[in-house]
């Protein structure tokens, strides 16, 4: 088929009225895009934007030629992606969110395999595999195998593969997803160099709503059809005068001001951003500009909290577009008295005993040291956040305070037991939420969660009380029936969480629990966190979404198996203050620590 020239001024991808329905079988048709139109130009990022369900996985794999409208058209390089897709696809590079590696070879047969397949000229590939590796900074891991990289690393190789003949238009589908702060930053350095560099025209799907800031044109869609579109900085006259930071009053935390802003109907959003409570207010909202009104439910109390006016971010119009168009942020409801929470007593919550105690930890495999000398300890009822690159060794200290790994030495003593002689007797007693959930695809949300209480020895009455509770909570009521793989992405993680709340757990771990969600799933999910911290259950995260860490009381930064900094978010972003950053965030923090 003759090559397909793009006229000057033309964009490198252009959609039009593009109408995409899928027909499961036994099941009500999906309408995944409808009526969507947009363009994608050389030397240009243009970036989609949604929660889960929006529609922009099936965008994507529309132009990468992997699916065909019902109507509309669209063309990618000049083809017609319908009858002319195998033309194109030597000319872009298109990486799936699961970018498929060979994880049994290693960084350079990786590269060769798809060297291969992109028919790349033996002569061409020495000076092109040395550019990437240096784009990637892989150029010591070359003899590693790819089912050994970090999280990051293997995220870069897979850019690369798809770079070994620079494609005209190059397709990302969440490239970030699970990525550490500064995996992700080399992530966008490598595409904006083929930007200015080679002229690529970009389209990318990101969870990470910062990350839309980067682009040139941001694509906002919900339900399969487009809301808006537009450079970034053109949305923020959305919430001009609505955007305000509130300071919490001693001994008011930032967190509990949260919880109490997430339940005004008046607050659109609400999140907590270096120590304060980032608020966006309806439009038709009663507040004055100089103060909020907070009702203190308990003593029916007045109080005044100042407002202070801030520039807006992309981020708090999304949330605010999303609200208009029906897609408000899930509110757990706050339970109005507790006098015992997870068979813990007030008054021993109070006392802030510790959960959790850990010194001088050690783990080995065979010469090598995964994690070394790492030493804290988490009181009951606090969030505890384990920070750290890909890498870093968080996840096997995480494992060993799960009892799913064992130690090498040091201690480690969860809800009271030693869990390196005697780790089934704290099994009980905490709740495991995987990165990954761990959940039955086939069943339905009632069988899974029927299956885990049964599994944490949960029997008859008591059994039907918790699924009853479960499903009341997590607001799954109505799809306690649907078949768990039919779930959208954000119900899989309630589905998750509750599986692993089911028992009442005193202590609960979670590991990457909101990667690959969207910002609307994500601001639910740590509505609940909240909420059971509060009623007394300790909470231990991972997380790689660094503004969540804000949430947390304490947190522990590790890399290379060994602890970097520990303490309150205060004390970790007063780490990176500078004449530069003189208001840092945790991950301004995180980037300055790991660069040391």
């Amino acid at each position: 088929m003759p090559m397909q020239e793009v006229q000057a001024g033309q964009p490198l991808l252009l959609a039009e009225n593009i109408r995409v329905v899928f027909k499961p079988k036994s099941k009500r048709p999906i309408v995944a895009l409808d009526d969507l139109s947009l363009s994608v130009e050389a030397g240009s990022v243009t970036g989609l934007v949604g929660p889960d369900g929006a529609g922009k996985t099936t965008c994507l794999r529309l132009a990468a030629g992997l699916l065909v409208p019902q109507s509309g058209s669209m063309t990618v390089l000049g083809y017609d992606v319908v009858q002319e897709a195998d033309g194109m696809r030597s000319r872009i590079g298109y990486m799936p969110q699961q970018f498929g590696l060979y994880e049994d070879l290693t960084v350079q047969e990786n590269l060769d395999l798809y060297a291969d397949l992109q028919d790349v000229p033996m002569v061409a590939r020495k000076e092109q595999f040395a550019r990437l590796l240096d784009m990637t900074d892989l150029g010591e891991f070359t003899q590693r195998r790819a089912g050994q990289l970090s999280g990051g690393m293997k995220q870069k190789l897979g850019l690369a593969c798809c770079l070994v003949k620079v494609p005209e238009l190059l397709i990302l589908d969440e490239p970030t997803v699970g990525v550490d702060p500064v995996s992700r930053r080399d992530i966008w350095r490598i595409v904006y160099q083929l930007v200015e560099e080679e002229g690529v025209g970009v389209v990318v799907s990101t969870a990470y709503l910062d990350e839309a800031e980067r682009c040139n044109e941001v694509i906002v869609m919900h339900h399969g059809v487009k809301l808006a579109e537009g450079t970034p900085q053109s949305f923020y006259s959305r919430v001009e005068g609505r955007v305000f930071s509130i300071a919490p009053k001693a001994p008011q935390t930032a967190r509990t001001l949260h919880g109490e802003m997430l339940q005004r109907g008046d607050v659109v959003d609400a999140s907590i951003q270096s120590g304060v409570v980032r608020v966006v207010l309806s439009k038709d909202s009663p507040v004055r500009p100089q103060a909020l009104l907070s009702e203190d439910k308990a003593h029916q109390e007045i109080s005044k909290l100042d407002l202070e006016p801030v520039p807006p971010r992309f981020e708090d119009v999304f949330v605010d577009m999303l609200h208009q168009d029906g897609a408000a942020i899930e509110k757990p409801a706050e339970e109005k008295s507790v006098e015992i929470v997870h068979g813990l007593e007030k008054q021993v919550i109070a006392r802030k005993e510790p959960a959790i105690v850990v010194s001088n930890l050690l783990k080995q495999f065979g010469a090598f040291t995964a994690v070394q000398n790492i030493s804290f300890s988490v009181c009951r009822g606090e969030i505890f956040g384990l920070l750290g690159a890909n890498g870093a060794g968080k996840t096997t200290t995480f494992r060993m305070l799960c009892g799913l790994l064992k130690a090498s030495g040091g201690e480690i003593n969860v809800a009271g037991n030693d869990m390196r002689t005697a780790p089934s007797r704290a099994r009980s007693r905490i709740g495991y939420m995987a990165q990954k959930f761990s959940l039955y695809q086939q069943f339905t949300v009632k069988q899974n969660l029927r299956f885990y209480g049964k599994a944490y020895g949960l029997h008859r009455s008591h059994l039907q009380q918790r699924l009853d509770w479960a499903l009341r909570e997590f607001d799954m009521e109505d799809r306690k029936n649907a078949v768990t793989q039919s779930l959208p992405a954000g119900f899989k993680q309630r589905l998750a969480m509750a599986a692993a709340m089911l028992h009442e757990p005193e202590i609960l771990f979670l590991d990457e629990p909101t990667s690959g969600a969207d910002p609307l799933a994500r601001r639910e999910f740590w509505a609940r966190i909240n909420k059971f911290s509060r009623e007394g259950v300790t909470v231990i995260v991972t997380t790689h979404f660094l503004e969540e860490a804000e949430y947390c009381d304490h947190m522990l930064i590790m890399a290379q198996g060994q602890q970097l900094a520990a303490g309150t978010p205060a004390q970790i972003r007063e780490l990176a203050v500078s004449k530069e950053t003189p208001d840092p965030t945790i991950e301004d923090a995180f980037i300055k620590l790991a660069g040391e």
